[in-house]
């Protein structure tokens, strides 16, 4: 009886003195989750930094534009004003325009009448002048003889004088109507072409007003688009800057649940350090521990060969021996926090169809005898780094 406690005695030393590094190890991958999480943190905040530099210089800009569209609007005032000046000027210019047009008629109907006046002084020169070339030979001689007396051939002179200075008067009237006839077509050119240019000017005026008008109405558009653009911007940067503070608290929230997590398994590690193990003969497993463990196992280890699944199931029956977890399957595999399976449903799932395979009943009947082929370890996960495993079989690593 003794030699059986001292060999128990040393047993439990060499248990424990294996469990301590083990322990130790076991937090590696909270601190790889605390590492993760943490630049997860810092990338998170160098994002929100950047969104809150870009909505700076986005506010700079919607600023700038909010200072543009108000020159723009000054300069709009000014342009209206300079609108209405140059409405004035169309104004007068149509008013010049129908004044010209007025006087443009009367000169055509003057011209008219000079060119008839000077068709009729015409008329009456040339009759003049056939009457003059046809009897001027024979005139004098015929008065002369026709003449009673002197005195009768004196009035007759009277009237041949008297005929050649209405003659010479027709011909100053017809120079005379000549004269009116080219001053009005002078006129009327000279009107016409001013009129012509009055034209031109009203339509270049009105060619300004138009290219005012498009130019300032165009930079308006163009502000008050840009303004839109920018404020739409500022919009989706101010929603990203929240999501990101949103997440960043969040990641917080999650480095301090890691951090403590952490040191609660750095406490479980030192109290499994100084903790007993029991031996498998003490253990009393209930009849639907060999129905759960093998789910777990499937869950766990479906596809890894099974060696891989004898491993997960020799975890699950390290922690039901030693005296820091619960002291059976049930509360072992339920244990808050320990086995994804059961927090994302997947356990649940494979124990109401019951999924699990014969090499995973095969494998929980073998640890349930006592079997392990990791030893003491009492962790296992997929490989990362800053852990060295004591054991690596299939996918997973065991430490």
């Amino acid at each position: 009886m003794e030699m059986r406690r001292r060999l128990a005695a040393c047993l439990g030393l060499v248990l424990l003195c294996t469990a301590m590094p083990l322990s130790v190890q076991a937090t590696e991958e909270t601190r790889q989750k605390i590492k993760e999480a943490e630049e997860q943190k810092e990338e998170t905040e160098n994002r929100l930094n950047e969104a809150e530099e870009n909505l700076k210089g986005l506010n700079e800009q919607h600023d700038s534009l909010q200072g543009a569209l108000s020159t723009l609007n000054t300069e709009l005032t000014q342009v209206s004003n300079n609108l209405n000046d140059l409405e004035e000027q169309i104004a007068e210019k149509e008013d010049e325009i129908q004044d010209l047009e007025e006087k443009i008629a009367q000169v055509e109907q003057e011209l008219a009448e000079a060119i008839a006046l000077k068709e009729e002084q015409y008329a009456t020169m040339k009759r003049q002048i056939q009457f003059a070339y046809e009897r001027s030979s024979n005139l004098y001689l015929e008065l002369f003889f026709s003449s009673g007396s002197l005195s009768d051939f004196l009035n007759k002179n009277e009237y041949i004088e008297q005929l050649s200075a209405y003659q010479k008067r027709v011909l100053d009237e017809y120079k005379a109507a000549q004269a009116a006839m080219e001053q009005k077509q002078t006129e009327l050119e000279l009107a016409r072409e001013e009129q012509e240019k009055n034209k031109e000017e009203l339509s270049d005026i009105k060619v300004q007003v138009v290219a005012e008008q498009g130019r300032v109405s165009g930079l308006v558009s163009q502000t008050s688009n840009s303004l839109k653009a920018t404020a739409s911007q500022i919009s989706e940067t101010e929603a990203a800057a929240l999501a990101y503070e949103q997440k960043l608290k969040e990641q917080e929230e999650n480095l301090t649940a890691l951090r403590a997590k952490l040191a609660e398994e750095i406490r479980m590690s030192e109290l499994a350090a100084q903790s007993s193990w029991r031996d498998i003969s003490e253990v009393s497993f209930a009849e639907s521990d060999r129905y759960l463990l093998a789910n777990l196992i499937y869950c766990e280890a479906g596809a890894e060969p099974y060696s891989g699944q004898v491993a997960v199931g020799s975890v699950v029956i390290n922690r039901v021996l030693s005296s820091v977890y619960p002291d059976t399957v049930t509360g072992v595999i339920y244990q808050s926090g320990q086995f994804s399976p059961v927090a994302s449903g997947r356990l649940a799932l494979a124990l109401s169809e019951g999924r699990a395979t014969a090499s995973c009943y095969q494998a929980a009947d073998e640890v349930m005898g006592g079997t392990t082929n990791v030893g003491n370890c009492v962790y296992f996960r997929t490989p990362i780094d800053g852990i060295n495993p004591k054991y690596r079989i299939g996918g997973h690593i065991f430490y």
